[in-house]
């Protein structure tokens, strides 16, 4: 089944960084000697409320369109073969309103599997 990612959540891939993560599993191997388990992926800072809103597309594969056409995401949130990059705590940023109001928003760090896929002519 082909899914296209939600285009409402296009704006949270925005300044997304392309990583590549060494999923080895094992620190002392060499991740050259296992080319497959090189993969690329796609790290972003969002706010936990975005997150919270994307999770029910987490472990799903989508394919993305426009400039990104030809590739496809996959949240990670709870693959045990990923653990090292399930969310994290990306912090907290205070802002104060132009009434005095202080508000915290806080931040979580996600990675998406980053794969090529072909599309059919």
């Amino acid at each position: 089944m082909k899914r296209t990612w939600p285009e409402e959540y296009n704006s949270l891939l925005q300044g997304a960084e392309e990583v590549t993560l060494d999923v080895t599993g094992n620190a002392s191997d060499d991740p050259t000697s296992h080319p497959e388990a090189l993969r690329k992926a796609l790290k972003v800072r969002m706010l936990q409320q975005d997150y919270e809103r994307i999770w029910p597309l987490a472990e799903a594969r989508y394919r993305l369109e426009g400039k990104s056409a030809g590739k496809a995401i996959t949240l990670i949130a709870n693959n045990p073969h990923y653990q090292r990059w399930h969310p994290a705590d990306g912090g907290t940023v205070e802002e104060k309103s132009e009434s005095g109001n202080v508000r915290q928003s806080k931040y979580v760090i996600v990675h998406f599997l980053l794969d090529d896929v072909s599309v059919a002519a």
